[in-house]
């Protein structure tokens, strides 16, 4: 029955022609409110259905992404100094990750695609950004904080284009930085390499003999999953927000030697580094040890004496006036020598932007593979260009010569950009115009 058959019903059962006006009133204002709500409740699903309008279209963007893009103009440059502030990598790095398998992944392998079968043959020359372009596309994702709007402009692709080369691109390159050397993450293997990096601590802090690296534990946010258990298992109390859960462990020359990461931000930090209190007991030679902060636990009876932690405040201890004095000179030097892991974290969250974002709560390979191929990627730099924090104070001799002593005297600003609205990337691309 429609709302015209029904008002015709209520007013021919009314008594009197006021009853039946009042009635018929009362039916129009009801029946108004109905079928404005029905249309309203049908805009805000139609509304719900259509995609995000944050985007651009083709016609928005430059004709050819291969010609005439500000990608295009940044490569062509050539410039250390632009490759460094945009992706972090100098110019011969951004060749070796080419040529050690990218370039010959990017080419060999189909891009996955919902609309199309995997099993075809690829197609190369039928793609919006060649080989360099892809790394760069990943590279510039990884090191900044941008909207992918703003990475749609810098590389001339539309939405989906720049989604689905992000997430084949991110494959391919941790599947690379797994073939290259000098991004491993590995724990010592021989004791030549504990004693070299014991030397290397020593020249710095003659007490600390037989302290090889530092450790601590390192939380990423991430988003608040509608799960109630996964929402549960990413909340931190202590700090009161959903975060990832990591443990690192940094040697002086600056790279990662083991990382257990990807943990619930519930975990505490005790849970999270048991695959390294481990590696201390089983592959550690006796002597040996990690300095950490007071916070940090130092494992069971089995690995006693392998985590080293300042004093905490209120702890007593008894000796002689000179046991006590140097007890003090040692704990300021393990004071000072734990700061390397709050550098290593920085520069990490300094450098790759892309993990001061919330991470994905819903995908946790995604996340795993995002963290892994960052703490790569920061090994590989640090081996090759040998540019961060631990290594400009434990390793001085980085700064050979004055060129590069040029490149990177404003590093620091480089390394510890501000959040999405200061990203460093995205101002790359501004150009002030200033007036007379």
């Amino acid at each position: 029955m429609d709302a015209s058959s029904f008002i015709a019903m209520q007013i021919a059962g009314g008594d009197d022609d006021e009853v039946a006006d009042d009635m018929e009133h009362q039916i129009i204002t009801t029946a108004a409110l109905l079928t404005a709500g029905a249309a309203t409740s049908r805009l805000i699903r139609n509304e719900q259905r259509k995609p995000s309008r944050n985007y651009l279209t083709r016609r928005e963007l430059p004709p050819n992404p291969h010609l005439g893009t500000a990608w295009r103009s940044l490569f062509e440059s050539q410039n250390d100094r632009a490759f460094i502030t945009t992706m972090g990598f100098d110019l011969a790095t951004f060749k070796c990750i080419i040529d050690s398998g990218f370039k010959q992944r990017w080419l060999a392998q189909p891009i996955p695609r919902r609309d199309a079968s995997t099993s075809g043959s690829s197609r190369p020359g039928g793609r919006s950004l060649d080989t360099d372009g892809a790394l760069g596309l990943v590279l510039h994702y990884l090191n900044s904080t941008m909207l992918e709007t703003s990475l749609q402009q810098i590389f001339g692709l539309i939405p989906t284009t720049v989604s689905r080369y992000i997430t084949f691109g991110l494959d391919i390159l941790l599947q690379t930085l797994h073939q290259m050397p000098e991004a491993k993450i590995q724990w010592p293997a021989q004791q030549e390499d504990f004693e070299r990096y014991t030397e290397i601590i020593v020249a710095r802090h003659p007490r600390l003999d037989g302290a090889f690296g530092s450790i601590d534990g390192l939380n990423l946010p991430t988003e608040t999953s509608k799960d109630v258990d996964i929402e549960n298992a990413t909340y931190n109390g202590w700090l009161s927000e959903h975060f990832i859960s990591s443990v690192l462990v940094f040697v002086p020359d600056g790279t990662i030697i083991s990382a257990n990461f990807n943990a619930p931000g519930s975990w505490h930090d005790a849970r999270v580094a048991y695959p390294i209190y481990e590696q201390l007991r089983e592959n550690t030679p006796d002597g040996y040890y990690l300095i950490a902060d007071t916070a940090f636990p130092r494992g069971t009876a089995s690995i006693e004496g392998r985590i080293v932690t300042p004093m905490k405040s209120g702890q007593s201890f008894t000796g002689t006036e000179e046991e006590i004095e140097e007890r003090y000179l040692f704990d300021r030097e393990v004071v000072s020598y734990r700061q390397t892991a709050e550098w290593g974290m920085r520069s990490i969250q300094g450098s790759f932007g892309r993990l001061r974002l919330p991470l994905p709560v819903a995908d946790s390979q995604r996340r795993a593979n995002l963290m892994e191929t960052c703490f790569r990627l920061h090994n590989l730099r640090t081996r090759r260009i040998g540019r961060n924090e631990i290594q400009s104070v434990y390793m001085p001799e980085w700064r050979k010569t004055r060129e590069e002593a040029e490149i990177w005297a404003n590093f620091e600003n480089i390394l510890f950009g501000k959040q999405r609205q200061y990203d460093r990337v995205a101002r790359f691309y501004n150009h002030p115009e200033y007036q007379q």
